[in-house]
């Protein structure tokens, strides 16, 4: 199934309250359906975006609903909830469709403010169809709606020589400690029966860095997740033991999910390994024992992501960076173990969710680039690594550092016996500029993470 989403911006006046003056209004908005968007019936949507007054307001984190029903209601309607000077107002308005003024009634927007219920200013909103009608139109999308869970399922088919793994890296808010949950399935090489194992990790933003192994342990084969003794991570739950470490959280997905390889390479096995998060965001609740303390989590951000594929990269860089607001940057970087590929720069999977949408469109356009032009480069290396590439229109540089005394190095093996070794931090630091081409680059986004990035760095 498929929803629909598309953007839009619209200009006018407002009036708050009697005897004020006029004030300019911009709405940038993006609408979301769960659905098609079919004019005969009723859509509902949800809004977000930017909601701009002259010298009153400038919320970025505007939110509402936006009801869809030319046809049978004749009419469109806005309902934006917005802050101005501390204040909570709401907009509501419609644009009453009519025949006999197709263009005027639907660019047209009447609208009025509330703040606790009470009216307390009105203006009018229209969309400019001389600039705004191509924008609009070619914003248009109609992605496919994908369920957490069904990413969820072990892939696996018990074919030797493939490695399978579930991992959650999150941040406490309270204390700012990162939190990393590695569960894995092995099937070895040599045909012998697979095997789940894994760990969990602790990264206070001072002291000492704490971990705990569990397994091997033997893998039945669950259909909803990974469930190895009494640890499972399955949707919406992640239980378990190791050592003296102890955890139960519960995940609740906030975003849709988000392929850092293309999506292709996860549906079939091609490629060396694949990788993808459910969500590309979520929030975490419950508590986390790491032996020494018990924190108890509130709303902490992080992320869920999946592996499948033949083993680890020759030598590799990921990051997974919550920038707020909505935004989240997702990077793989590596080199493959295989002989025709392993003398290779690294390839680069970069996806950045921002504003609503996801740079570049295409998962593997950072790796290749138009036709082997502009692709992304990495300089893997610690306590600090880079990434850096261009779009069409937008640049983008990423530098993460992970400080030693904040990285936890681990050893395993692949399904064929060969040794690997991370280095991993989950309160690295990381500093993201986003560019865009307006003649000249100017600066688009930054952020800086400090001690908040989770980062890993692998080699052999």
């Amino acid at each position: 199934m498929r929803g629909t989403t598309f953007t839009e911006t619209m200009f006018g006046t407002v009036r708050l309250g009697t005897g004020t003056p006029v004030r300019r209004i911009r709405l940038d908005l993006r609408a979301e359906a769960d659905e098609l968007l079919r004019p005969h019936r009723t859509t509902r949507a949800r809004l977000t975006g930017r909601t701009r007054v002259s010298g009153v307001a400038d919320d970025p984190d505007s939110t509402g609903e936006l009801e869809i029903s030319p046809l049978a209601r004749r009419r469109i309607r806005y309902r934006l909830s917005f802050t101005a000077d501390g204040r909570h107002l709401t907009l509501d308005g419609w644009k009453s469709v009519t025949p006999r003024h197709p263009v005027r009634s639907m660019t047209v927007l009447p609208f009025t403010l509330y703040e606790d219920g009470a009216r307390v200013g009105q203006g009018t909103l229209r969309f400019p169809l001389g600039t705004g009608l191509a924008p609009f139109l070619l914003g248009f999308r109609f992605p496919r709606r994908e369920e957490p869970a069904r990413h969820l399922a072990p892939r696996s088919d018990g074919s030797p020589g493939r490695t399978e793994v579930w991992y959650t890296t999150l941040t406490d808010p309270t204390t700012g400690t990162g939190i990393w949950l590695h569960h894995e399935v092995v099937t070895p090489a040599d045909g012998s029966a697979p095997f789940a194992h894994g760990w969990a990790a602790a990264f206070p933003p001072e002291g000492k860095t704490l971990h705990a192994r569990f397994g091997p342990a033997p893998w039945n084969s669950p259909t909803d997740g990974f469930t190895a003794a009494d640890v499972t991570a399955i949707q919406g739950r992640l239980t378990g033991s190791a050592g003296a470490f102890r955890w139960d959280l519960t995940e609740q997905p906030l975003a849709a999910p988000l392929f850092t390889f293309p999506r292709w390479s996860w549906k079939r096995p091609l490629l060396p390994a694949a990788h993808m998060l459910p969500a590309a965001r979520a929030s975490y609740d419950g508590t986390f024992h790491d032996g020494e303390r018990t924190l108890t989590l509130r709303a902490a951000p992080g992320a869920s992501a999946r592996i499948h594929g033949h083993g680890n990269a020759r030598r590799w860089a990921w990051l997974h960076a919550d920038l707020g607001d909505g935004a989240v940057l997702e990077v793989i970087a590596a080199v493959s173990t295989r002989p025709a590929l392993r003398r290779l720069p690294p390839l680069v999977f970069l996806r950045l969710h921002h504003r609503g949408r996801v740079l570049p469109r295409r998962a593997e356009r950072s790796a290749v680039g138009l036709l082997g032009l502009g692709r992304f480069r990495a300089r893997i290396s610690l306590p600090r690594w880079t990434v850096t590439g261009r779009t069409l229109l937008r640049r983008l540089r990423v530098e993460v550092t992970q400080p030693t005394d904040r990285t936890l190095t681990l050893d395993y093996h692949d399904p064929d016996g060969s040794p690997a070794v991370c280095h991993n931090s989950e309160t690295a630091d990381a500093d993201v500029l986003l560019e865009r081409w307006w003649g000249h680059w100017r600066t688009e986004a930054t952020w800086t993470l400090h001690g908040t990035a989770h980062a890993e760095v692998g080699d052999r």
